[in-house]
């Protein structure tokens, strides 16, 4: 059977490659080069994992799916997947990317999730945007392994419930170790933690909600999966900002690692965004005994 070997759960900030490398360094930002430190630092979880393959979980930014057919749940199943998008190019300088796919564990997966009640969609056409790529870029940037990317509507109302999440994440970990394989892999997924797109809180000293951020950060970090199903819905992350519903995709990964506590765990802020970082390892840390938060000593 397959191994589980890492699970990461991370915000996906788009312009952390223009902020830390691409732009000169005498314009960066304050917090580049510990941004650039954290991330680097992040990156060492995965690497540590040795992966063969790579699940991962986004959301398309409404550049293939929109209000009119935007999908509960999809996932790709194809050789091959092109990214990024033009805006993306334009506005975050992130480069374009063509990423193998495992079209075979795909396969296996969607016929799983079928199986435990989840009705997903299909595409044989899928395109990746910033919400898979900005992880390939911090946590694998040589793009060297091949995907199965899975895509949730955190956007488009109506919105399945933060418990349909966590059953999800629970339904891909239960299909990963059925998988008959000799191969390793790893689930990495991107949301966010409270955010604010368009609206009066976008561009504040903090991200709009702090509160909801220590606490996000707190209840997966210990995989407290009751204290989120009692306190999240979707009015609570409404008035942590509108578009804090990218909470229930790291809600989605907890559920892959199970009720358990992060093996790794970091964060940063940017004054606008908190940016975070999650890691489980379900057999073992492979870094060694003892490494606790943002990689330190216990």
């Amino acid at each position: 059977m397959a191994e589980l070997s890492a699970v990461l759960a991370t915000t996906h900030h788009p312009f952390f490659l223009k902020a830390t490398e691409l732009t000169p360094p005498e314009e960066r930002m304050p917090q580049a080069a510990e941004w650039k430190r954290k991330v680097e630092a992040y990156r060492e979880t995965l690497t540590a994992a040795e992966p063969d393959i790579l699940v991962m979980v986004g959301a398309d930014h409404f550049h293939q799916f929109f209000h009119d057919n935007y999908p509960t749940f999809l996932i790709g199943k194809q050789p091959k997947y092109d990214a990024t998008f033009y805006n993306e190019e334009r506005e975050f300088s992130l480069p374009k990317y063509v990423l193998d796919g495992h079209e075979e564990l795909s396969g296996f997966m969607l016929q799983g999730l079928l199986d435990r009640g989840f009705d997903f969609s299909v595409s044989h056409e899928l395109k990746i945007d910033h919400s898979i790529i900005c992880p390939i870029i911090t946590t694998r940037p040589d793009a060297d392994l091949p995907i199965v990317p899975i895509y949730t509507n955190i956007f488009a109302p109506p919105l399945p419930s933060p418990k349909r999440f966590w059953d999800l994440g629970r339904a891909i970990r239960s299909i990963i170790d059925e998988y008959p394989s000799d191969k390793k892999i790893a689930a990495v997924g991107s949301g966010h933690l409270s955010l604010e797109l368009g609206g009066p809180r976008q561009f504040g000293e903090t991200g709009p909600d702090p509160e909801f951020d220590r606490q996000a950060i707190e209840w997966l970090s210990n995989g407290d999966i009751e204290g989120i199903l009692a306190n999240v819905t979707h009015e609570s992350m409404t008035g942590a900002g509108n578009a804090t519903h990218g909470f229930m995709d790291l809600i989605l990964m907890m559920g892959i690692a199970g009720p358990e506590k992060a093996d790794y765990v970091d964060n940063l802020d940017l004054f606008h965004t908190m940016e975070a970082y999650f890691t489980w390892y379900p057999n073992g840390d492979p870094r060694g005994a003892g490494l606790g938060e943002g990689g330190a000593r216990r």
